[in-house]
């Protein structure tokens, strides 16, 4: 076969761009809310990352899960709530945010690499329960999503960068009732600065319109 390869090859490229396009612009779509209602989202947030705190000290008091990743968990989250102290604005160079990314890097190495022991360790042993007990893919990927990558994808989608965010490209800033330049969130910025820089390529290569 040597048509029908190439047409899978195809198809996955166009549904990754597809992908790509409808994860744009569902971030694009929170972020508007988010600017729309920020007292609102402070608050879910606030009680999302407290939920989440409890959520992983119940896994340690319950589930056995180790102490030291389980503190690490909570002191991440800890962080990510000084983060609220000026919801949503955030300056990039503030050592709260920095010390935020390299907290949500350090708390998903840690956490993968105990759940990759746990299921080494498992599958190792002869015995059919024990591999059986053993935390499925699911639960792994859902405790993940949740409790590790949650909080701070939904900082990332409602902070505002203020002064910092990206220049867009042939693009009038964004203004609000009273005329004045207001803060425009990172992602909608980001897309937005991509969507210029097309344009602009556009433009340049002689595709774009008159």
């Amino acid at each position: 076969m040597w048509i029908l390869p190439l047409i899978g090859y195809a198809g996955t490229v166009l549904g990754f761009c597809f992908l790509t396009l409808a994860i744009a612009s569902g971030l694009y779509y929170l972020s508007e809310l988010v600017e729309e209602h920020t007292v609102m989202a402070k608050r879910l947030l606030t009680r999302l990352i407290y939920t989440i705190i409890g959520v992983q000290a119940a896994l340690w008091l319950v589930d056995g899960f180790p102490f030291w990743s389980t503190l690490l968990g909570i002191a991440a989250h800890v962080v990510y709530l000084r983060n609220m102290r000026r919801f949503p604005f955030v300056k990039l160079a503030d050592p709260l945010f920095i010390l935020s990314c390299v907290l949500v890097l350090l708390d998903h190495y840690v956490w993968f690499r105990h759940f990759s022991h746990s299921q080494t360790r498992a599958y190792q042993r002869s015995s059919y329960l024990d591999q059986a007990d053993s935390p499925s893919f699911t639960m792994i990927a859902s405790f993940f999503g949740l409790c590790v990558w949650l909080v701070p994808f939904a900082l990332f989608v409602s902070l505002s960068a203020g002064d910092n965010v990206l220049p867009t490209m042939g693009t009038e800033p964004v203004r609000g009732v009273d005329g004045r330049a207001r803060p425009q969130g990172m992602v909608k910025a980001l897309v937005d600065y991509v969507r210029g820089a097309i344009r602009e390529i556009a433009g340049s290569s002689g595709m774009g319109r008159p």
